[in-house]
């Protein structure tokens, strides 16, 4: 087993990850900004270093300042959690130039999935569905209205080099797509240096599934369930659940082969996700995009499956087999995370401010991975996540019930908060028959 693992990120994950790492003897060191000089995740692992200021561009993603971190305190590993370096190839290659060892998928396999086209071109290729759109980049607005035509309006706008979410617009006709070509793609310049465009099938009802994958030391790519995660505000998750209620033995079966043979095609390995749309009317879904890291919605696949994710990273990093038998992988229960974020209830708009107020819930079946605790400061600096509070039954019914007792229990003043929504959201009929798409957030609102 590694010995020591520099976790080079922030809040709720970096602590996550030092948890695991101290069960399991590993000396844990963390990197913060200023901004963050007096977090948990600081004061728990084994070994600080300040990495810089507050702008994430002179902290986080400082690939600089976490590397000379990492020399100088000894560091055998670098666990990237998600966001900020996660998904940086260059950043993964650096790491193992410098003789660590990096806790995730090569940087090849990083690459080819980074590149929203050339993904939905290896996935092609590799059997996996793929909804209709442009194999290459829409060059300019005649190419991408030459693309909409054939592919059929309604169509998504989408930065080929982005994820969580950002940089997607739609178009219903011509001239909505002129307005957000130009939107997307000076969005995407701006925030992920690349304005490269792809256009794909647009649909007015569908879900948002997707499928942990494993892939092990020696080779082999496991699938360990679906999530569903349809509950999104601007395209983002708020709410997480597994299974999904959508999605049956029979078409399960082939959702998780199609995600085993995502992973084989980019010879994956360590934990990854890949995300499918799926039409609820038809039972057809398409490869959305893999992302090559942990998930921030990883605990319900945890509390379903019994497994610690992170500890299966680590081992599948020094080259050791799985804790659990691959063969004789089993699910029980259902399990929900809901993710409390520093934002208003009604409008999803964020509101920082000082924690005068934390109590967390407690019980069977509850887990919260926070980030914070009370007396923080909530800074407008990075993601609104405080927290999630994950919930875990024998059934669906019993984890919505016992999601709505943690989240009544859950005692948070302070910054604004999303508790509220999902006190409504608990209640919402919709929502318990499980029967909802990705539009249900706007329904509500």
């Amino acid at each position: 087993m590694i010995e020591s693992l520099l976790v080079a990120n922030r809040g709720e994950i970096a602590r996550r990850i030092i948890r695991t790492a101290r069960r399991l003897g590993v000396r844990a060191i963390a990197v913060h900004s200023e901004a963050d000089a007096d977090l948990p995740f600081v004061a728990e692992a084994d070994e600080a270093v300040c990495v810089g200021p507050a702008n994430p561009a002179q902290s986080y993603r400082n690939t600089g300042a976490i590397l000379a971190a990492a020399r100088l305190t000894g560091a055998q590993a670098v666990h990237p959690g998600y966001g900020f370096l996660s998904e940086n190839a260059d950043f993964a290659r650096d790491v193992e130039a410098g003789g660590l060892i990096w806790v995730g998928p090569g940087a090849e396999a990083i690459s080819a999935m980074g590149d929203k086209i050339n993904a939905r071109n290896l996935m092609a290729g590799a059997g996996v569905p793929v909804a209709a759109g442009t194999t290459e980049p829409a060059a300019d607005l005649a190419a991408a209205v030459a693309a909409a035509e054939q592919i059929g309006y309604p169509v998504m706008v989408k930065a080929a080099a982005g994820g969580g979410g950002m940089g997607m617009g739609v178009a219903v006709d011509e001239a909505a797509l002129r307005t957000e070509y130009d939107k997307v793609r000076v969005f995407a310049e701006r925030m992920f240096g690349d304005g490269s465009v792809l256009l794909e099938r647009f649909f007015p009802r569908v879900r948002h599934v997707e499928v942990q994958i494993l892939g092990l030391a020696d080779g082999r790519v496991l699938a360990l369930g679906e999530r569903e995660c349809s509950v999104q505000r601007r395209n983002q998750k708020l709410v997480e659940e597994s299974p999904s209620p959508a999605v049956s033995p029979e078409l399960r079966s082939r959702l998780l082969a199609a995600a085993v043979r995502a992973g084989e095609a980019v010879d994956y390995r360590n934990a990854g996700t890949v995300e499918c749309l799926l039409d609820p009317a038809t039972g057809e879904f398409f490869f959305l995009e893999m992302n090559t890291r942990l998930q921030v919605e990883h605990p319900v696949t945890e509390l379903v499956y019994g497994i610690d994710l992170v500890e299966e990273q680590l081992r599948v990093a020094a080259g050791l087999p799985p804790t659990f038998d691959p063969d004789g992988v089993t699910a029980r229960g259902h399990a929900i995370e809901l993710r409390v974020n520093a934002e208003d209830p009604k409008r999803f708009l964020p509101g920082p401010g000082t924690i005068s107020t934390w109590v967390e819930p407690a019980g069977e079946g509850v887990r919260v991975d926070s980030g914070y605790v009370q007396g923080n400061t909530v800074t407008p600096f990075y993601d609104s996540l405080m927290a999630k509070l994950i919930v875990h039954g024998r059934d669906r019914s019993e984890a919505i019930l016992r999601a709505r007792e943690a989240v009544a229990a859950f005692e948070l003043a302070g910054p604004k908060n999303n508790l509220p929504f999902f006190a409504e959201l608990l209640g919402n009929q919709e929502f318990l028959s499980g029967d909802y798409d990705t539009a249900i957030v706007s329904r509500l609102r």
